[in-house]
């Protein structure tokens, strides 16, 4: 058995990845992929294998070697040792000679989508009906690799800043949003419980313990929308800090973030970019903060749409506030603030100068909101005055509300929607396409 172990970590160790080629012109390497290309000349014939890192090129000559490829489709798996010679044309500026090929995995029956080639032309329900294939594609990867950029970033950024990383149920008995509503029912045992619809009440719990928390993972919509926009199960990408001054620390926290995360993608991800056709935003300065009520002004002078007063804006508001922005502001980004307490859940924080308003913020960019966010109330008596004005039933609140009776900084937080960052930031035409496997009104498979 022993043996057997050594073995397997020496040809771990030997394997070479498709992007470290043309560090080792001269050298003999291995490497191990699915072939993703196959073209026979002759007595020749042209590999290209992928791999996690990328593609490669090998050159199979010789009767014994191309037998073995007599047979083989595309997304066979297979180990590849060969010579490394510098060549321009080939990917990463190298390709391997005088190479042995080793099958692994063959394919058992035809893939149903070429996958090999730049543009895939499928409409969307069909790149997510095939996605455990769909998703091999590069341009595909490439989504997902800025993906995990933003994540990474999110949680190193925080992480430097004193934030401590936390993990929350997410079976619940009610949500503080809507006490139910829009929530998924699930059967518990002969107790009521839903998905939780977000991580809201644990997270001002754990600012009781850390002062400073995030945490990375999926929330769940009971909502009945079918939009390019919106999923029933998503990514959130949430934090709450204690001890603030004031709401605004909050969103200057965000933007720190932002330029940091850009400062990264330009570092990490600028060949996915490129790869998806899609620009790295410049974040110059600070991003634009306006009041709700300023915005509708804006839009009523600059667009014609009568919306002074309302609770919120519409989709395509926030496109053409967006577009403003761009062109007034410089920003691609701006903060529409102060939205009204009829609009925000309960335990929002009121400003005192306008009670009927929130110190709370929503973040849009590129047309879309991305990320809501504000202050928290944090004093118990204040709690039970708002819900009294809105006749809600504290004890339906008992759990959450208890924490605000042993001391409770100042707080405030916010949800960031990943895959609407990620989308917006790569210019997809539909969130769908920045899940791996979306969950909408209509999808719950693959």
């Amino acid at each position: 058995m022993a043996k057997v172990i050594i073995t397997a970590i020496i040809l771990s160790m030997k394997r070479t990845l498709t992007t470290e080629i043309n560090k080792e012109i001269g050298k003999e390497v291995t490497l191990s992929g699915w072939i993703h290309k196959l073209r026979k000349l002759g007595g020749i014939s042209f590999v290209v294998l992928r791999d996690r890192a990328g593609l490669a090129q090998a050159v199979i000559d010789g009767s014994k070697e191309n037998d073995k490829l007599k047979d083989l489709t595309t997304e066979t798996v297979v180990r590849i040792t060969g010579k490394v010679v510098k060549e321009e044309r080939a990917p990463h500026g190298a390709e391997l000679h005088d190479c042995k090929i080793e099958i692994i995995s063959p394919v058992k029956e035809d893939i149903p989508i070429a996958i090999n080639k730049k543009e895939m032309s499928v409409n969307l329900d069909t790149l997510i009906d095939n996605r455990p294939i769909t998703l091999r594609n590069p341009k595909q990867r490439a989504i997902f690799r800025v993906q995990s950029e933003i994540t990474n970033e999110f949680r190193e950024f925080l992480e430097g800043r004193g934030f401590i990383e936390v993990n929350t149920p997410k079976t619940v008995s009610s949500g503080l949003e809507t006490g139910g509503a829009e929530m998924f029912k699930v059967d518990y045992f002969k107790k009521k419980a839903y998905l939780a619809q977000s991580p809201q009440m644990y997270k001002q719990i754990m600012v009781g313990v850390f002062e400073k928390v995030y945490e990375t993972a999926y929330v769940y919509r009971a909502e009945k929308h079918s939009t390019s926009r919106h999923l029933n199960e998503y990514v959130s990408l949430d934090l709450e800090m204690g001890f603030i001054e004031n709401y605004e620390e909050i969103m200057d926290l965000e933007e720190e973030f932002l330029k940091s995360l850009t400062e990264r993608l330009k570092k990490n991800s600028v060949e996915n970019f490129e790869m998806l056709g899609a620009e790295i935003p410049q974040i110059k300065g600070k991003i634009p903060r306006i009041k709700l009520s300023e915005a509708q002004k804006i839009l009523e002078k600059e667009y014609g749409e009568k919306c002074l007063g309302e609770p919120d804006l519409e989709p395509k508001h926030e496109k053409q506030i967006c577009e403003y922005a761009q062109k007034n502001l410089g920003s691609e980004f701006i903060f529409i603030t102060h939205y009204p307490s009829k609009k925000r859940p309960f335990y929002t924080m009121s400003d005192l100068k306008e009670p009927k308003e929130t110190l709370s913020f929503d973040l849009l960019f590129r047309g879309v909101e991305v990320t809501t966010g504000g202050q928290r109330i944090h004093i118990y008596e204040d709690y039970l005055k708002k819900m009294k004005d809105r006749g809600m039933n504290p004890e339906d609140f008992e759990d959450y509300l208890s924490i605000f009776k042993y001391g409770m900084p100042p707080h405030g937080g916010i949800g960031i929607g990943l895959e609407r960052l990620t989308m917006k930031f790569l210019n997809l035409d539909n969130i769908r396409e920045a899940s791996l496997f979306p969950r909408d009104i209509n999808r719950l498979r693959p």
